[in-house]
């Protein structure tokens, strides 16, 4: 196995210095142009790489941050995190991408890693089986900007970057209305977390504002799955009154929803208009394409980039907690469009 280039081997064949290498290499306005670009250029020539760790040492960042998700297969968070890269490449830093399959101790273990890792910063989504936050707060003992996006918790000096969840249930909720519809189900997700609570209070308020009075048996709390959404449907029409309307918290739980009513021969959005939050891709490309709340992803991370940008870049003694709340957008399609 060959040995690793060093400053002072390039020194040596230049015939200058190791401290004369070392400047040019990182870039010293004391070291002219023409010697830094001989000194990189020869470096190059020699296969030279700069030790990551001891330059990690010198300037108390490594240039690495970590993204702790949920599940890394789901457009939206795929979307985010492309966001976050697109908004810190050009300022030097690489991802580090870590899931934890809803579960709160694959969080604590991860937050540990990516801290002992002494990452620049952490981008989190929690899972929806955390309660207790003391992880957390490791990253602010750490002094490690950390900023939720889309599911946070209230942990004071953390930033985060959410969408109106509200006002997403309140505009699918609305929308239904209008186009007729009187008996609303909504399939709720785990109403423990935040983002859910908050779209079905949304629910709840459109349907007040306009003189409907929810029916307890059509909210249900629904997983993010095809096979929860048809098993929803099935419970719901167990019963003499059906709803003439979904509004599902999950475009997955939307999807299966719509396959098991087609297989019952009710037709969409005639008999039963169905509308589904996230704006999964798959959803616009469907045979009935599915209205949908878009959470604007790509927006969010770039958003969330920028707020880590601002923390680690200003003063030592400033820290910047901000809450941003983005506007969410509802795409009408065939799925709950009466007027087509």
């Amino acid at each position: 196995m060959a040995e690793k280039v060093t400053i002072y081997d390039i020194s040596k064949k230049l015939k200058i210095s190791a401290a004369t290498v070392s400047r040019a290499l990182n870039d010293n306005p004391k070291i002219s142009a023409k010697t830094r670009e001989l000194v990189l250029k020869t470096a190059a020539e020699m296969n030279y790489k700069q030790n990551r760790l001891a330059q990690a040492l010198k300037s108390g960042r490594t240039n690495n941050v970590g993204v702790i998700v949920p599940y890394i297969n789901r457009s939206f968070f795929s979307s985010v995190i492309r966001g976050i890269e697109e908004e810190l490449s050009p300022h030097g830093y690489h991802v580090i991408i870590c899931q934890t399959h809803e579960d709160v101790n694959n969080e604590i273990k991860q937050i540990d890693t990516l801290l002992n890792t002494q990452v620049d910063g952490i981008f989190m989504s929690v899972a929806k089986t955390t309660q207790d936050t003391s992880h957390i707060k490791k990253a602010l003992a750490e002094n490690t900007p950390l900023v939720f996006f889309d599911r946070k918790k209230e942990v004071k000096g953390l930033s985060s970057v959410v969408i109106d969840d509200f006002r997403g249930g309140y505009l699918a909720t609305e929308h239904l209305i209008k186009q007729g519809c009187k008996k609303i189900a909504h399939f709720s997700g785990d109403l423990n977390v935040e983002i859910y609570k908050n779209r079905h209070q949304g629910y709840l308020k459109a349907l007040k504002d306009n003189g409907i009075t929810p029916l307890k048996r059509f909210s249900l709390q629904v997983n993010s799955k095809l096979e929860s959404g048809i098993s929803a449907i099935k419970d719901l029409w167990e019963f003499d009154e059906k709803p003439d309307a979904i509004f599902s918290s999950s475009d997955y739980a939307a999807l299966g929803a719509i396959q098991e009513l087609k297989q019952m021969g009710i037709k969409i959005p005639e008999d039963v208009c169905v509308v589904g939050f996230s704006n999964e891709p798959f959803t616009k490309y469907m045979e009935l394409p599915i209205t949908s709340v878009d959470q604007t992803p790509l927006e969010m991370g770039k958003i969330a980039a920028q707020v880590f940008l601002e923390q680690i870049e200003g003063s030592q003694t400033l820290t910047v907690e901000k809450q941003v709340i983005l506007a969410p957008k509802l795409f009408v399609r065939n799925s709950s469009n009466r007027n087509l």
